[in-house]
């Protein structure tokens, strides 16, 4: 049964889709087989693989509500070993229309749990707010990985999170563990990146990823050009680090 991994950080730009992204194409890259499913109405994961989020008839919000099968929607070798559910803007009325549905928050987990089986890891991109889209991906979820952007205001929001993510496991899936906190846009120039860095190491008692993640020009174009970093410069720091990341999450399952 594949591992289900959400990347969820209720604060924006600290390189979540980016991570949701590149982990998921270097898992692939090792021959793992994946399925990333967009969660966010932005749809950054969508066009970060290159594909054209207002062009496509069927995406999470159609199977969500039931208006679409799984076969359906799944995009299939958005790069090799990985398939995609993609997402748009529609995705955002989402809220709104499972609020009248009974057991809304497990609409997700009845449609990942099936595709366990298919799928060595899926990797949940979820949106930047701690709403009914993120409480699905939690509770759908085998672990949650959580994103810190190496700047001032990383903790924000962050104990929000953790208990969202504590009162998830005790109510709606008993089986959700915190995977670990990756540092995303590190930059070895600045004091403040290593301050935040030794800072989250001593006031977060959580797993914390050895592979940090570096502020990288050729990571930040990548998705412009609908590619993850392994494909679009295979030897650029940003695809080394994702790399080992995807390592250190392979590692974890074998322990």
């Amino acid at each position: 049964m594949g591992r289900i991994i959400a990347v969820a950080n209720q604060k924006g730009g600290v390189g979540k889709s980016t991570t949701a992204i590149n982990l998921s194409a270097c898992l692939a890259e090792k021959g793992k087989k994946v399925l990333a499913i967009d969660m966010d109405p932005q749809g950054n994961t969508t066009s970060g693989f290159g594909v054209d989020k207002n062009g496509i008839e069927n995406t999470l919000y159609e199977l969500l509500l039931g208006e679409a099968e799984t076969k359906d929607t799944i995009v299939k070798d958005v790069v090799e070993n990985l398939d995609l559910i993609p997402s748009n803007i529609n995705l955002s009325g989402a809220e709104i229309e499972l609020v009248g549905i009974d057991d809304k928050e497990f609409i997700l987990k009845g449609i990942t749990d099936k595709l366990r089986r298919k799928y060595d890891y899926i990797i949940l991109d979820c949106p930047p707010s701690l709403n009914m889209l993120t409480i699905n991906a939690l509770t759908a979820a085998t672990s949650v990985l959580v994103p810190i952007q190496c700047e001032y205001y990383a903790l924000e929001g962050l104990s929000q999170l953790i208990h969202t993510i504590d009162l998830v496991k005790e109510r709606l899936n008993k089986r959700l563990k915190m995977e670990g906190v990756v540092f995303t846009m590190y930059d070895a120039r600045t004091n403040l990146s290593l301050q935040v860095v030794e800072n989250v190491k001593e006031n977060l008692n959580q797993n914390i990823y050895k592979t940090i993640i570096p502020r990288n020009v050729r990571l930040a174009e990548a998705p412009s050009y609908g590619q993850p970093i392994n494909i679009y410069d295979p030897r650029s720091a940003g695809a080394e680090s994702y790399r080992l990341l995807a390592e250190e999450v392979l590692n974890r399952e074998d322990n």
